[in-house]
């Protein structure tokens, strides 16, 4: 389950460092234009190959679910693979009356599920087995994976999707000449999706619930310390749901959720590559610029309280040791996130950071070692530790060295020098992010979103390079305290189940 870790501490570090050397110059190549309906569109001509990156950001993510909706963004993000009224079926006006039937049928199943010991075991498997018939019967007008099967015959590659707690995302690469297939595909999704297949998808989710998170303990440690985390913001619950969340959506819910937020004032296309601008412009309003615009997502008003003490999470089986540490910290636009950005390279920048050369080159107290942020962006979130005890050291030895690198930070200034050479590495580093039609794209959405203007990654050098080391010990000082600390242990149970 480490794997798992590394892809998400990976992620991480991709969307969470902006832009540098690189981004100082997307001022002048950046075009901009914001339909009637809000869509915006972001533009960006590289004509270095004839190939274009496309990218649709929606403003929608987990966090803007109520508590009867948890993991229907996570959901839908699998469901708008499935089609439109027009792709993935062999004959929609047939398949429409079907789709009807099974959802009236698992509307009475869920209600009659809800029941718990009270319901009718009999009724409750005789509607399992109808809509089992009835999804069956729809299977017949469905074309598997249309969607993909068409990018691919046109030189599509890179076809993907994610959703966080702050948005959902879909993307591809494609030769040029085929950014017209590429705004038929998406418009269409946007304008008529079809959640075929749902309860049958629903089952899928569930399984990779269980699969990826219930049996894999590590995951289980990152779930329970991001809940201890919060008791107030939605940012503690998982995006793909509890297990009870997601037995309860339903296809009306999920509609509803649809039709509410996936709309072109809650999205941000961007278009990076051989492109003429003014043409993109035109296409997109032909294929885009007639949906309606939909209802702008929630402001999320709920604020977390300042936490009091230090809260410990711990999960025993049979894996071996992690730590997890985090502290409260502000969200991006705040002029103290721009100083743990610093700290992050300062800790975590490689093979030279502080971390890395303390806890596994020197005292080799830990095979691995690395520092995010999580789980959003746009609300106050974690400065987060993750470290893997190396045999035969402890989580408690680990914890107390990780605590001392901080304490470090607070009372003994960063050099110069030190500060320079982790400037010049996230310069690199954003440099080689945004060198690509796909990364540039990427973050074009994600600060568009997350920080309210694509504009933030032009005065993010500027801005980081004011960080003196004063500021460094001041924030270090403020947030890395113990009633400000959330610590997640996993604990190997020893044989015989004595600890």
């Amino acid at each position: 389950m480490r794997q798992i870790m590394k892809i998400f501490i990976c992620l991480c570090l991709i969307i969470l460092l902006p832009g540098t050397g690189l981004a100082a110059n997307l001022q002048d190549k950046v075009v901009e234009h914001t339909f009637k309906n809000g869509l915006k569109l972001l533009m960006v001509e590289r004509h270095t190959s004839p190939t274009v990156s496309a990218w649709i950001r929606f403003k929608v993510g987990s966090v803007h679910e109520r508590s009867d909706e948890r993991g229907v963004a996570h959901l839908l993000e699998h469901m708008l693979f499935k089609g439109t009224k027009t792709l993935g079926t062999r004959d929609y006006s047939r398949e429409a009356p079907i789709l009807r039937k099974i959802e009236k049928t698992a509307q009475l199943m869920l209600a009659e599920e809800a029941k718990g010991s009270d319901g009718d075991i009999g009724k409750l498997e005789r509607l399992r087995t109808e809509l089992a018939s009835l999804e069956k019967q729809a299977g017949k007008y469905i074309i598997k994976d249309e969607f993909f099967d068409l990018y691919s015959r046109n030189g599509g590659t890179g076809y993907n999707a994610f959703t966080s707690r702050d948005g959902t995302a879909y993307m591809i690469s494609l030769p040029s000449n085929k950014l017209e297939l590429w705004a038929a595909i998406e418009s269409d999704r946007m304008k008529n999706p079809v959640l075929r297949e749902f309860y049958t998808e629903r089952s899928v989710v569930m399984e990779e619930r269980r699969r990826s998170y219930d049996a894999e303990l590590s995951a289980k440690l990152w779930e329970e310390f991001v809940a201890a985390a919060y008791n107030t913001h939605p940012y503690g619950q998982p995006t793909i749901g509890w297990t009870s969340d997601i037995k309860q959506l339903s296809r009306t819910k999920a509609e509803s959720f649809l039709r509410r937020y996936y709309a072109p004032q809650n999205a941000v296309i961007a278009v990076v590559g051989d492109i003429k601008t003014d043409e993109v412009i035109r296409l997109v309003g032909r294929y885009f610029g007639d949906i309606p615009p939909g209802t702008p997502v929630p402001v999320i008003a709920d604020t977390e309280e300042k936490q009091q003490g230090e809260r410990r999470v711990e999960i025993i089986g049979d894996a071996e040791p992690e730590l997890v540490i985090g502290f409260h910290k502000p969200a991006i636009r705040s002029d103290d996130d721009y100083v743990f950005d610093l700290i992050n390279g300062i800790l975590n920048n490689g093979r030279s950071s502080r971390l890395y050369r303390a806890l596994v080159l020197e005292k080799q107290l830990a095979t691995q070692v690395s520092v995010f942020d999580a789980p959003g962006t746009i609300y106050p979130n974690l400065f987060v530790l993750y470290a893997a005890p190396r045999s035969p050291h402890t989580a408690e030895e680990v914890e107390k060295a990780l605590l001392a690198e901080l304490e470090r930070l607070k009372y003994e200034p960063v050099s110069d020098r030190e500060l320079k050479r982790i400037l010049n590495q996230l310069e690199y580093q954003e440099a080689r992010q945004m060198g690509t039609n796909g990364g540039l794209a990427r973050n074009l959405t994600e600060y568009e979103v997350t920080a309210l203007t694509w504009r933030y990654l032009t005065t993010y050098k500027e801005k980081l390079a004011r960080v003196t080391p004063s500021d460094i010990q001041r924030v270090a000082q403020k947030y890395f305290i113990r009633e400000n600390r959330i610590v997640g242990t996993l604990v190997t149970k020893k044989e015989g189940g004595v600890l």
